[in-house]
């Protein structure tokens, strides 16, 4: 397989990730409309928090991107460095944002209920399809594994064989969605499910704790102690999250 895998449609060659990105973003737009039945805001304070999660996410995507690859700025110079500001962006830091952003605006509007249940299932399949993306673009997205010897390892361009650490993202992301899914069938006493909030917790724990994991497989930039500036976000995010680790982990009564 030759990368970037370019998809044709008639005369046109599609860049992979551009196509994938737009289907992340559509799909993911199309299952919260679904959904919105079962949204308990009215419209005028959802749009509201759309709008400060949408808001919070860009700010994130792109600050924690430019700490990832801090490296570039002294390694290839301003130039390069920009051109990734521009082009780059990472879902840690679109998530740990877009938290920001809708916390601020729901403490500015007077909401103070959960919100992000309703987005679970919708980022879950949105991220699940956006990896395919970043999978078929190779070396250039930068999301690439540590070269390995194990049978399933990939050479995306440069005669080296990585973990596909892309198709990974993809196999967690559908195993926490199943994971999710029986926490909120699951009965416990008289009760059935999740408390308002809690799938939204626990899916970011979960993708949080394997980020945090995943990335000592990446050829990455170490900021500080040895860590990415992605697994300190990871970290930070966590700590935030704490309370539902444990039962994150341990869902037993």
């Amino acid at each position: 397989m030759e990368f970037p895998v370019y998809l044709q449609v008639g005369a046109w060659q599609l860049h992979p990730h551009r196509v994938f990105e737009a289907l992340a973003y559509t799909i993911a737009l199309r299952l919260i409309l679904i959904n919105k039945h079962r949204d308990p805001l009215p419209f005028a304070q959802r749009s509201s928090v759309l709008v400060g999660g949408l808001a919070g996410g860009l700010v994130g995507a792109k600050a924690l991107v430019m700490l990832q690859h801090l490296n570039l700025l002294w390694e290839s110079g301003w130039q390069a460095y920009v051109l990734l500001l521009m082009q780059g962006k990472t879902v840690v830091g679109a998530l740990l944002g877009a938290l920001i952003g809708v916390e601020l605006t729901k403490k500015w509007i007077g909401i103070t209920r959960s919100t992000g249940d309703a987005f679970v299932y919708p980022l879950l399949v949105g991220m699940m399809v956006g990896r395919i993306g970043c999978f078929l673009t190779g070396l250039s997205d930068r999301t690439y594994g540590t070269p390995t010897a194990l049978p399933w390892g990939v050479d995306f361009g440069d005669g080296i064989a990585r973990h596909p650490t892309q198709l990974y993202e993809m196999f967690f992301l559908g195993i926490l969605g199943l994971y999710l899914l029986w926490r909120s069938r699951r009965k416990v006493g008289n009760a059935t499910g999740l408390a308002e909030g809690d799938r939204f917790k626990f899916f970011m724990v979960g993708y949080l704790g394997f980020r945090f994991g995943i990335d000592f497989i990446k050829p990455d930039f170490h900021l500080i102690f040895g860590l990415s500036a992605i697994q300190i976000a990871c970290v930070l995010g966590l700590i935030y999250y704490r309370n539902a680790i444990k039962s994150f982990l341990w869902p037993f009564p």
